[in-house]
């Protein structure tokens, strides 16, 4: 038997042109240990954003029914030449229906399950049956069990592997903020917040959250230092990537590491670290260095550390996503649209942002 419908693929040229369009596909029988899933719900994560779009000029694309032409700035094109040509789909993860499955899957055939095909922005995507959990939840709540809560789970763990006993996070209101904020209260984990406005601050504090910083008041860095050297929390995460925050989280670190401490022109000796694990500005990262020479500035992708983590944590960590999938790691959206919506200029000029709390869902439709 065979599925027919639409699928979305990104492609750029060699010439800069980046092409988003919907495109008729048929499916086949999924194989051996693969479903195939009738996509019901699949979100536009940041980690998707990527490849869909990078840095191209969406505001002066060309825009028609179920197609987005844009330009990419020469050096991003350069950067990107080993996708040049290439029609790739996208959409990391998704809850939908099991409609056929491959030999050693038949046991999920008719359920509901939550999966990460890669290819989600379409009607139908196969799915690695080993990587599904089949789900109760309604598929909007079930379409985000992966990315973010599997990655908020991540620090957690990175943290513990690596020695450290607190964590520092930048745009901390975001779904996934609000649910590290959760984890760390129910793991008795020092936990410090980095937001942007008031109205983020009430939001995390309303959720328990003991630390919570806006950066944009004027005496956010001695709050910041006060707020680490409280919580001893020396290694942070941080989705902006650029601009100087990465470096401001490390000055914070010295700062309040070396209160009450003997001077030496090397700074402190505590490791002191920040991961960057996005990219909601693409600008250069700036550093600078007032940090002294203990310190790390690393990339955080959540399959390199599921990887180093090894199965018994990850096993681990989906148990518990699937047990409070609809408390600690329930998901919200400003918007849903249809594949062909999300194509359209006032979506993609929204979603694209990258503003937290305006976090889409796409609903496919036949």
């Amino acid at each position: 038997m065979t599925y027919t419908g639409k699928q979305l693929t990104t492609q750029l040229d060699a010439d800069g042109t980046l092409t988003l369009q919907l495109n008729d596909k048929t499916w086949d029988e999924p194989k051996a240990g693969q479903v195939l899933i009738k996509v019901e719900a699949t979100p536009i994560n940041p980690s998707d954003l990527g490849l869909l779009f990078a840095s191209a000029d969406t505001e002066n694309a060309d825009y028609s029914p179920g197609k987005v032409v844009a330009k990419m700035p020469d050096n991003a094109t350069r950067a990107m030449k080993a996708r040049h040509g290439m029609a790739m789909p996208a959409g990391n993860e998704a809850a939908g229906t099991v409609v056929a499955a491959g030999a050693g899957a038949e046991a999920l055939m008719g359920k509901r399950v939550a999966c990460v095909p890669g290819s989600a922005y379409a009607n139908y995507a196969y799915a690695d049956a080993a990587m599904c959990m089949p789900v109760e939840a309604s598929a909007a709540q079930a379409a985000s069990s992966f990315v973010n809560p599997m990655t908020a789970l991540g620090f957690v763990e990175t943290m513990k592997l690596e020695g450290f006993t607190g964590i520092v996070h930048a745009a901390a209101a975001s779904n996934l903020g609000q649910m590290l904020v959760k984890i760390c209260l129910e793991d008795g984990v020092p936990l410090v917040n980095i937001v942007r406005s008031d109205d983020q601050v009430k939001l995390l504090k309303d959720l328990g959250a003991t630390h919570v910083l806006n950066m944009s008041d004027a005496d956010f860095m001695p709050k910041l230092i006060d707020a680490i050297a409280e919580s001893k929390t020396m290694l942070g995460f941080d989705p902006i990537g650029g601009g100087t925050l990465s470096g401001q989280i490390l000055t914070a670190m010295e700062a309040a590491a070396s209160r009450g401490a003997v001077f030496s022109r090397y700074g402190s000796s505590e490791a002191k670290k920040v991961y960057i694990y996005g990219a909601l500005d693409i600008g250069p990262t700036i550093l600078n260095r007032a940090f002294g020479l203990t310190w790390d500035l690393a990339g955080w992708l959540l399959t390199p550390f599921m990887a180093k983590a090894g199965m018994e944590v990850v096993g681990r960590m989906r148990a518990r996503v699937a047990k409070d999938l609809t408390t600690t790691f329930a998901s919200y959206y400003k918007a849903e649209v249809s594949l062909e919506g999300m194509l359209t200029k006032a979506a993609v000029s929204e979603y694209n942002a990258r503003r937290t709390g305006e976090k889409y869902l796409v609903v496919p439709t036949d």
